[in-house]
């Protein structure tokens, strides 16, 4: 992956990621020599208009259609190769954010700093996908739904913000309890590990 820091303008370069083996979102749907196949990340998405980041190809089987390198608005966290320049410009990833959603702000500063991002498929890694928190568990939960807010609330163009009050409200009013100390702990700034 290294090779592609030749290029001045590349801040940031991640790889290719698989689910680890058996821990594919949908076991029952690939066959037996599918698992350890199915892509995780292949390239980021966001929508700015939901505030929605996700992974481009996840849940496919690996069969060549993301093997060449390309651009990206984001590199995922679990394997990211980022340039010291880059941390020199814009800090360090947000301590504040914790968990999830801290590697799209950093690489949305680093794009606002003027630094390219890129998918190298030719490094792979395989992740166990929630791991620390447990996939639907409370804590990732939490995170997801306060981190969403911040992030949207920070880059998000203004009618997105004016959606993502309205829905922090709505949960207020009729969310998981979870959900709703989610939304009132960004919505009153308590940040970090909680």
């Amino acid at each position: 992956m290294v090779e592609v820091f030749t290029d001045p303008d590349i801040g940031i370069a991640g790889s290719k990621i698989y689910f680890a083996k058996g821990h594919e979102y949908h076991r029952d749907r690939y066959k037996k020599d599918e698992r350890g196949k199915v892509i995780w990340y292949a390239g980021g998405v966001i929508d700015w208009d939901n505030m929605y980041a996700s992974h481009r190809g996840v849940d496919e089987v690996d069969q060549g259609q993301f093997n060449r390198i390309q651009e990206t608005p984001f590199v995922t966290g679990c394997s990211m190769m980022i340039k010291k320049e880059v941390f020199d410009k814009i800090g360090l990833l947000d301590q504040r954010l914790f968990a999830y959603l801290e590697d799209v702000d950093f690489c949305v500063r680093a794009k606002q700093a003027g630094y390219k991002l890129l998918y190298v498929p030719q490094s792979v890694i395989w992740h166990t996908n929630a791991g620390s928190s447990g996939v639907g568990s409370d804590t990732h939960q939490y995170y997801m739904t306060r981190n969403r807010l911040l992030v949207g609330f920070r880059y998000a163009p203004l009618r997105t913000k004016f959606a993502l009050l309205r829905e922090a409200t709505r949960t207020i009013i009729g969310g998981s309890s979870i959900r709703r100390k989610a939304v009132l702990d960004a919505l009153i700034g308590r940040l970090g590990k909680q």
